[in-house]
């Protein structure tokens, strides 16, 4: 199409990036008198694709010129120029879209991986403005920036996505609403037992002890509603009585973390960010994981000891569901940041109320019920998978090593 003088148009410049191609073509948009409405720039494996919204001078005179500048681009500088008169409403006007950032994250992402992703995307409604890629070598991470209309359900593409995630089993998707607190988020608070550790301690106690059977058959029927949290637990902990508390100590030391957890918490501690551990378990083992990792903050049910045996009582609060979500709000006051600046990670049904209390509730290989209330999920990485739902890239995670 023929561009004319005070046209709108779009320029599309692909090709070979070198050191100076965005320098001379912006030189001679400049130099003509060009308006600038958007530029956006990427270069993928040395080839550049740069894209430039201008309006061209008014005076005809300038007009000419510049298009035979451009034009000549191809022989100098080894790119291709496509020049296209931009529609007077690129957009329809009315409310603006609803933001969102996608984040897929697995071992490697293949075509059909990219493909079922954008197809699901596409059938919600979702409209995908920008691709970046967030690892290295292979391909393993990338983040969507969509848009949504105003009247599309964000709730039924979260659900989508986390089908999808669940039919592939080899990559996570995560939906976070874009605003300023998903960059800017100051504390991360964890679960401890099968989320910041790969066992429940309980059950290992038990094991020790001879009586995992009679343990696992009350958290059965605690999980089957037949009891609440604060019940059950008192009655597997009276199980435990008599037990040396030596195996708790023994038990507490040599904790096996879940993977990726050790990166997590060491990058988090550089960036700045306030860790904490907020768990049903017990302090010993909390206590143990603050001390080896270098977490700022534990909180957890303390056993009674007496005469080196456990006497099958806890003692004070228990940490049960509301407690845990109370902890999380009460040290994000004490510590000055926004309750949307709060990660909550958890396993279990009494991590619920932690994760909707914060501004981002991560289900970490979590049981459906879990998955499908909290915000996004992370079932096929570790924890240091967190790390690229806050955007950063390979080469950043390098940087704070």
């Amino acid at each position: 199409m023929t561009a004319r003088p005070s046209d709108s148009v779009l320029l599309t410049v692909t090709g070979r990036d070198g050191p100076d191609t965005t320098a001379r073509i912006t030189g001679l948009l400049a130099e003509a008198g060009a308006e600038l409405f958007d530029v956006e720039q990427g270069v993928l494996r040395g080839m550049l694709t740069l894209a430039l919204w201008v309006r061209l001078p008014a005076a005809p005179p300038e007009v000419e010129p510049l298009l035979r500048a451009l034009s000549e681009l191809p022989r100098e500088l080894g790119v291709t120029v496509d020049v296209r008169v931009v529609p007077a409403a690129v957009e329809p006007a009315g409310p603006e879209p609803l933001r969102y950032v996608v984040t897929a994250v697995g071992r490697a992402l293949g075509m059909r991986d990219v493909h079922a992703l954008t197809a699901r995307l596409a059938a919600g409604g979702a409209r995908v403005e920008r691709i970046t890629r967030l690892s290295e070598t292979p391909l393993a991470s990338v983040e969507l920036h969509v848009t949504l209309p105003p009247d599309a359900d964000p709730v039924a593409l979260k659900g989508a996505l986390l089908a999808l995630s669940m039919e592939s089993s080899t990559f996570d998707v995560a939906l976070q609403r874009e605003s300023l607190y998903r960059r800017g988020k100051r504390m991360v608070v964890m679960d401890m037992d099968s989320t910041l550790i790969r066992i429940e301690v309980i059950d290992e106690l038990a094991r020790a002890y001879g009586v995992h059977a009679e343990v696992a058959a009350i958290t059965e029927r605690a999980m089957h509603g037949e009891m609440d949290y604060d019940e059950s637990l008192r009655q597997r902990v009276a199980l435990l009585a008599g037990l040396d508390a030596r195996v708790l100590h023994e038990l507490a030391a040599n904790l096996p973390l879940t993977e990726g957890a050790e990166t997590l918490i060491r990058v988090l501690k550089r960036l700045g960010y306030r860790t904490a551990v907020i768990s049903g378990g017990f302090s010993v083992a909390a206590e143990a994981l603050q001390r080896r990792l270098g977490i700022d903050f534990a909180y957890s049910n303390a056993l009674e000891v007496q005469d080196g045996k456990l006497t099958g009582r806890t003692v004070g609060t228990i940490v049960n569901a509301r407690r845990k979500a109370e902890l999380l709000e009460l040290l994000a006051k004490q510590e000055g940041v926004l309750l949307e600046q709060v990660i909550a990670v958890g396993d279990g049904a009494n991590d619920l109320l932690m994760l909707e209390k914060a501004g981002l509730g991560i289900a970490f290989r979590a049981k459906p019920r879990l998955r499908e209330a909290a915000d996004t999920s992370i079932s096929a990485g570790g924890l240091d998978t967190i790390l690229t739902l806050l955007g950063l890239t390979a080469r950043e995670l390098r940087e704070v090593g």
